[in-house]
C-alpha cells in the first residue's frame, strides 16, 4: 500500500507495505547522511505545516488550546529533531569495550546497528508528537517505518499521513489508517521492534500479538500516577502545580497526576487551593478557548459514569462550573474533585484520563508511601516535599517509570531523561539516547589479533593449560 494512498489496509495489504519496506532496508541501509537529511526535511515540513496541525487537533477535539497543541505537540517534537540531529554523529559511533585481560591483545568494541523496519502505534491525546517522536528515534537509528495513528483524531492521522508522504519515501516509511480491526493486524505484523502507546488493556493485547513473532515491544501505558504533598510543604504551591499537571489537554495525559494524597489535616485547604487554582486559570469553561474538550462522546461519557459511581457510594464531589459544559463547543467534563473515595470506586480502579481528580487525607507520612506501594507502579510518581532526608527515602522507596519533584509533567520533555513506564505502566524506553539505542541493536564485537594464546585450548590439551586453569580456578 503506497503512503500516500488514504485506503483502509487489509491484513494482506499491511503485510505486502511490511515487505516494501523490508526489502526497500535490506538494498540499502539509511547512512548517517541520509538520516540527517530526512530529519532536516521533517523538521522543515512540520514547520510548515504548524498552523494546519493546531487546526486538525482542534477539530478532532472540538476544542483543543492552541498552545497545547504548539507546546506538547509541535514544539517537543522540533525540538526532538534538533536534539537528535544535534547529538547522531556522536550515538552512531561504535564504542571501545574492554576485554578481559586473559584475552589480550584482542580488542572488542559495540556497533550500533539498525534493526530494520519499526512499527509505531500513536494513541489519540497526544497524536502527532506520540505518533512523530517515535519516529523521528526511529528514523535515527536507521530503521524504515510503519506508523499507525489514532482512528479517534482522524483529521490529525492524515495530516501526518500526507506530511510523511511529503518527507519520506513510500519504500521507507509508510502511515496506515484504520479503526481497532487494522490495529490489531498492525500489531500482529512481524516487526523488527514495535512501539504501542496507549492504555495497559490494550498494552497487554499488543504483547500477545507480537508474541508469536517475538517482536520486541517497548510499551508506553500509563495507570494510576500519584501526587504526594509531605507534610509541612506549601499547600497553594502544590495545588497550583498540580492544578497545572490535572488541566493540561483536560487530564488527557498519560503522565498527569491520577490522584493526590495530602496530609488529612490540610485536605479542605488543598481542595479550596486547587478550586482558586482553576478559577485563576479558567473562569469561564464554555468560553475559554484555553480549555480543552474531552476528545469523544464516550470518553466524556465514561467520566461522567464515575462521577456517578463515586456519589452513589456517598463520595462529596466539588466541582468547578458544573452548568457550563453543555454550552461547550465539544465534549466538556468540568473539573471535578472527589474527596476520600474508596479504592472500590471506579476513579480509583482505573486511570482516569480526564479533569477528575481525587484528594485523600492520610494520617503518617509511611501510610501515604504504603498506599502507594500497595498499587501497581505508576507511569508517573510526584512527591511534593522540601525536607531533603524525607524525600531521599521517598525516592529509595518508590518504583515509577519517572519522578518530578516539587512540580508535574515537566519530565515528559526533557531529552537526557528517557521515557518509559514499569510493570503496569510499561516496558522499554525512548526519548533523546533512549529512543536511538532502543530501535538500534548494540552489536558486540570482538577482534582476535593475530598472535594469540586460544591455541592452548584446542586438544589435545597440554600440562601447561591444566595447570594454568588449575591456577586460576583454584
Amino acid at each position: 500500500m503506497d503512503s500516500r494512498e488514504p485506503a483502509t489496509p487489509t491484513p494482506d495489504t499491511l503485510a505486502a507495505t511490511l515487505a516494501r519496506l523490508r526489502a526497500a532496508w535490506n538494498r540499502q541501509r539509511p547512512d548517517y547522511p541520509q538520516r540527517m537529511a530526512d530529519l532536516e526535511r521533517l523538521d522543515k515540513a512540520i514547520r510548515r505545516r504548524r498552523e494546519a496541525i493546531v487546526a486538525a487537533i482542534d477539530a478532532d477535539f472540538g476544542r483543543r488550546a492552541a498552545v497545547e497543541t504548539l507546546a506538547a505537540d509541535v514544539m517537543v517534537t522540533l525540538e526532538e529533531i534538533k536534539h537528535v540531529r544535534r547529538h547522531l554523529k556522536r550515538w552512531m559511533r561504535p564504542r571501545r569495550a574492554a576485554v578481559n585481560p586473559l584475552f589480550l591483545p584482542a580488542r572488542g568494541e559495540i556497533r550500533y546497528q539498525p534493526l530494520g523496519v519499526v512499527g509505531i502505534v500513536a494513541p489519540w491525546n497526544y497524536p502527532f508528537q506520540l505518533a512523530l517522536i517515535p519516529l523521528v528515534d526511529a528514523i535515527a537509528a536507521g530503521n524504515h517505518v510503519m506508523v499507525k495513528p489514532s482512528e479517534f483524531t482522524p483529521r490529525t492521522s492524515a495530516l501526518i499521513r500526507e506530511l510523511c508522504a511529503e518527507v519520506f519515501p513510500d519504500e521507507r516509511v509508510a502511515v496506515v489508517e484504520g479503526d481497532a480491526g487494522v490495529g490489531a493486524a498492525f500489531t500482529a505484523l512481524p516487526f523488527d521492534h514495535l512501539l504501542f502507546t496507549g492504555s495497559t488493556a490494550v498494552g497487554r493485547k499488543v504483547m500477545a500479538a507480537a508474541a508469536p513473532n517475538l517482536t520486541p515491544v517497548t510499551l508506553e501505558l500509563g495507570g494510576k500516577s500519584p501526587a504526594l504533598v509531605a507534610p509541612g510543604f506549601d499547600i497553594v504551591r502544590a495545588a497550583e502545580r498540580i492544578a497545572t499537571g490535572k488541566l493540561f489537554n483536560a487530564g488527557q495525559t498519560c503522565v498527569a497526576p491520577d490522584y493526590v494524597l495530602v496530609p488529612a489535616g490540610l485536605r479542605d485547604a488543598f481542595v479550596d487551593a486547587f478550586f482558586a487554582a482553576v478559577a485563576k486559570r479558567h473562569p469561564s469553561l464554555a468560553g475559554s478557548p484555553d480549555l480543552t474538550c474531552i476528545i469523544n462522546p464516550r470518553q466524556a461519557g465514561r467520566l461522567r459514569e464515575w462521577i456517578e459511581d463515586a456519589r452513589a457510594r456517598g463520595v462529596a464531589i466539588r466541582q468547578h462550573a458544573p452548568d457550563e459544559g453543555s454550552a461547550a463547543p465539544g465534549e466538556l467534563v468540568p473539573p471535578t474533585v472527589l474527596l476520600d473515595p474508596p479504592d472500590e470506586a471506579r476513579v480509583m480502579q482505573e486511570e482516569i484520563f480526564g479533569p477528575l481528580l481525587p484528594v485523600k487525607g492520610y494520617t503518617r507520612h509511611d501510610e501515604a508511601l504504603a498506599y502507594i506501594l500497595g498499587r501497581e507502579r505508576p507511569l508517573a510518581f510526584y512527591p511534593f516535599d522540601e525536607d531533603r532526608r524525607r524525600l531521599a527515602r521517598t525516592l529509595e522507596t518508590v518504583v515509577a517509570g519517572s519522578v518530578c519533584v516539587n512540580d508535574t509533567l515537566i519530565q515528559f520533555g526533557q531529552h537526557e531523561l528517557p521515557i518509559g513506564g514499569v510493570g503496569a505502566s510499561g516496558m522499554g524506553h525512548y526519548h533523546g539516547h533512549a529512543g536511538f539505542l532502543t530501535f538500534s541493536k548494540a552489536m558486540p564485537v570482538l577482534y582476535q589479533a593475530r598472535w594469540n594464546g586460544m591455541g592452548l585450548f584446542d586438544p589435545p590439551y597440554s600440562g601447561l593449560i591444566r595447570r594454568l586453569l588449575d591456577f586460576l580456578t583454584r
